[in-house]
This record gives structure tokens, sequence and C-alpha cells, in this order.
């Protein structure tokens, strides 16, 4: 336990970490601090094009393989189970509608490409190896979880405009960062190490830093969410998310041991349990389920489970999956 504890307290004091905080605590304060729009928009376009690339050169030096299969079966399984453990416990913790339940349990099984993006730094940080190919099973948990959310709707017999047609499908398919990481994936498992040779001056070094001014602009927007959010929210439905991510990771880390995943790849796939979308969701749930409050669903995964999960959950997975997973 001591070791598990010592991990942790390391990665929470890491650059991106700390960055987080800072922009976190600089909303909180209602600093002038900002980073413009535009250049918001060019980090994160750059940290999926990165994570994408370095993941399909992984899986082209790794292989196609059994557990490789295992994986994306288990991502798919979990995230069309979790929104189901989601709704159920915002039936005990909150007083939302129905329509509401369902839109905050669908970002609950879908995942935050941030967040894997932080974990796999940590990862690299701490010299911890992983499997490339997690960056498919990030891609296979994006949209089950919506399609999870309007069965709940329609078998509860919650009032919806929104149907699940070949519209909704292809924003949910479309979605510019599901198409930006697979496809720098499909390009790096193409190209290979001579590929990511090539360009690991672009994407490598400079990955870090780019990360850490990312994760800086994003705790300048979830605490201005918070901040402007007071009222919405009641103990129960903060406290859920905290306790959601560590239900969803604990599910991860089995899935991790029957797929027969590293510590690396475990701890990357409890990350992705543990996350919430707050892209691609908020996006179909606003043609769905636009009955659905934003308010609520947002400020829940980047308010309050997106810092808890940088702050605490990833130095957490990361030191159970080394502790727990064998080699």
């Amino acid at each position: 336990m001591a070791e598990i504890l010592e991990l942790a307290a390391g990665n929470l004091i890491s650059p991106i970490i700390l960055s987080f905080v800072l922009g976190l605590l600089a909303a909180l304060a209602r600093s002038d601090l900002t980073i413009p729009e535009a250049v918001a928009k060019g980090m994160s376009i750059y940290l999926l094009f990165a994570i994408g690339f370095k993941g399909g050169a992984g899986v082209a030096a790794h292989g196609v393989d059994t557990t490789l299969v295992l994986t994306l079966i288990v991502a798919g399984i979990l995230s069309f189970g979790l929104p189901f453990i989601g709704f159920a416990l915002l039936g005990l913790m909150s007083k939302f509608s129905t329509i509401d339940k369902a839109a905050v349990a669908a970002h609950y099984g879908s995942i935050s490409i941030v967040t894997f993006v932080a974990a796999t730094s940590v990862l690299e940080a701490q010299g911890i190896a992983s499997e490339g190919y997690m960056v498919a099973a990030a891609a296979v948990m994006e949209a089950p979880a919506i399609l999870s959310a309007l069965w709940i709707v329609a078998r509860a017999g919650g009032k919806s405009s929104g149907t699940v047609d070949a519209g909704l499908y292809r924003e949910i398919l479309l979605n510019g960062s599901i198409v930006l990481l697979v496809g720098s994936f499909f390009i790096g498992a193409i190209t290979g190490k001579d590929g990511l040779d090539t360009i690991s001056p672009f994407i490598v070094a400079p990955f870090q830093g780019v990360l850490c001014l990312f994760l800086l602009d994003m705790g300048l927007v979830a605490g201005r969410g918070l901040r402007e959010s007071r009222g919405e929210l009641g103990l129960g439905p903060i406290a859920f998310g905290m306790l959601m991510p560590l239900v969803g990771s604990s599910l991860g880390l089995l899935g991790a041991l029957a797929a027969g995943l590293s510590p690396g790849g475990a701890a990357l796939l409890m990350t992705l349990s543990a996350s919430a979308s707050y892209i691609a969701v908020p996006a179909a749930m606003r043609v769905a389920l636009p009955e659905a409050r934003p308010s609520i669903y947002l400020t829940l995964s980047l308010g309050v489970t997106f810092p808890f999960n940088l702050t605490v959950g990833i130095p957490l997975y990361t030191a159970l999956s080394t502790a727990f997973v064998g080699g």
C-alpha cells in the first residue's frame, strides 16, 4: 500500500497535473488568464494526431493478436454497459429527470480523449509501457454509450425528439476528434517505425510541453464551468461525479485482466472506463436528447470528473494496475 501511495503522490506533482491545477485555480479566482480559442483548438489537433500516430506505429510493431481482439471486445462491452450502472446510481444520488439521468449516464460510458492522453503521458514519465492499440479501444468506446442512453429513455417512457437515425450515426462516427484519432492511427500503422522516426521531432519531443499548455486551458474551462453552475448541482450529483470513475475503473481493471493486458494497458483501460466525455457525447445529446440540460451533464463531466481523474484518478489507476496486473 505504501508503494501505491508513493506512486500516486509522485504523479500528482507532475507538470501536466500542476498545469491543470493552475488553470483551475486561476478561473476560480476570476483571473483574466485566457488561451485563445484558435490556439486551444490547434493544440487539441496536435495531441490527437500525435497520440493516434504513435498508437498506430505501436500496433505495426506489435502486430494483431488475440489480446488486441479481446481488448476491443471488452472496450465495447464496457462502453455499452457503464451507462446502465450510472443511470441506476443517479437514481439513488440525484433527483434528476429520466432524460437528464440518461444523458449524464451516456457521458460516463463514453470517454474523454484528453484524460486518455494525460494518462499515456503519466505512464511514459513512469517508464511504464502500454499497448499501442489502446487508441483503437478509445475509438471503440465513443459511441455505444450513446445508444445505451437512448435505449434507457425509450424503456423508461421518457420523451425525446431525437431518434437513432442516420444523421445521429453520422454525427457520432464523423466527429472530428474520432476522425483525426482513427485516421492518424491508421497512418501510423501503415508507415510503422520508419514513419514514426521521420516525424518524431514533431510528435515526440514537443508533446509534453503542448499537453501542459492544453491542460492549463482545460483547467480554465473547468473552473469557469464550476463557478457558473452553482445551484444546478447538489452534493449527491457531485459525489456521483467522483464515485462513478471509481466504479468504471474497477470494471476496467477486471476487463484488462480478462483481456490479458499489460500493467500499462490496464491503466489506460481503467482510465478510459473512468473518464467522461465532454466533446462527442454532448454533440450527440443535442440531437438525440435535446431536452437534457447541458448545465448538468457538462458540469459533471468537465467540472467534476475531469479534475478528479487528472488529480486523483490517473495516479490511482496507474498505481493499482502496477500492483495487481502481471507484466
